[in-house]
């Protein structure tokens, strides 16, 4: 997928990445904040539509890429595996930096929502022993429907907190214009990284699955992890929470499905089934049980430090399991 490149340039690739990355991050959270006040939309939407999806461009090429190539298992590790790093790693990241307040729409909605799409990615494997181009199309008519409803059932909810001040305070002059470059460099430094990232790991000559839930996963995710940093820092909850459940949303059924569309994956992995959409359920699942505000569910929930550290063991827990199956 990547070209092969000298070990050197592989660390020059990934330095300059991550700090390109560091740095867009910061101009593309501005961009969003600015557009969300600037249109009244909830910052949520704009965290879940613009920045979860626009982060989630690098998996979905890496993924059509791998798919068009005959790759499933690269395919199917690089979406699935971003989504549990997504939850366990970004978010969990973001609530150590600062505690994530959670809506109840977020609570009662798009977290059920989540979990209902992950099980349905399940059924749509274990049920036609692979993933067919009809299951692709299905996928991606999920999307088409759930999309649209869900930002007009959170428009409908909003409780006004679009009108609060960024946590910044800084005036964008051309909102737009940042957001779209930001956007462009997070694409392009995810790249730059992942491509350093692959080509230091070949030299280790692991399964395809591995890399796809390890170096791939991790470096296409890279974006949310910046921009959910970046986020969390300048006090944007609703743009933490947003990236991560529309990145999510995004991998789940417009990656997989048009992936499948592609090439419908004829072979997928056991593991897959037993351990990556399960952790997958369970991951979005906890987002609605750790934001809820059990005293008063119609006010806000917190996600809090130690439950940040859950998911971040969880994660620990996952990836050694991983290693000892994959590596065997």
């Amino acid at each position: 997928m990547y070209p092969e490149i000298p070990l050197w340039l592989s660390f020059v690739f990934i330095l300059g990445g991550l700090w390109l990355l560091a740095w867009s991050a910061s101009k593309f959270v501005d961009g969003a904040s600015a557009v969300a006040k600037l249109l009244g939309i909830s910052p949520f939407i704009i965290g879940m539509v613009v920045i979860g999806f626009g982060t989630s461009a690098p998996e979905l090429a890496v993924s059509a890429i791998s798919s068009s190539m005959g790759h499933s298992d690269l395919s199917l590790g690089n979406a699935y595996g971003s989504n549990v790093f997504n939850i366990a790693v970004i978010l969990g990241i973001a609530a150590l930096i600062r505690p994530v307040t959670v809506r109840p729409m977020v609570a009662f909605v798009a977290s059920p929502l989540l979990v209902i799409i992950a099980v349905l990615s399940c059924l749509l494997v274990c049920l036609g022993g692979g993933f067919s181009r009809m299951d692709g199309i299905v996928e991606l008519l999920v999307f088409a429907i759930l999309l649209p409803l869900y930002c007009w059932f959170d428009r409908k909810s909003k409780n006004g907190g679009n009108e609060e001040e960024s946590g910044d305070g800084e005036k964008i002059r051309h909102p737009w214009l940042v957001l779209l470059a930001g956007l462009v460099l997070l694409a392009l430094s995810s790249h730059i990284l992942v491509w350093g990232s692959v080509s230091a790991a070949r030299t280790l000559g692991v399964s395809e699955l591995l890399i796809g839930l390890t170096i791939i996963a991790a470096g296409t995710s890279l974006p949310e992890l910046a921009a959910g940093i970046a986020s969390a820092r300048k006090g944007e909850p609703d743009f933490v929470l947003g990236n991560i459940i529309g990145s999510n949303f995004f991998n789940t059924l417009a990656v997989v499905g048009l992936s499948g569309t592609i090439q419908p994956f004829a072979d997928v992995s056991p593991y897959v089934l037993v351990r990556d959409l399960p952790v997958m359920v369970f991951l979005s699942l906890s987002i609605g049980l750790f934001g809820v505000n059990y005293k008063n569910p119609r006010k806000e929930g917190r996600i809090s430090r130690w439950m940040a550290g859950i998911w971040l063991l969880v994660f620990v827990a996952y990836m050694t399991v991983m290693f000892i199956q994959e590596l065997h």
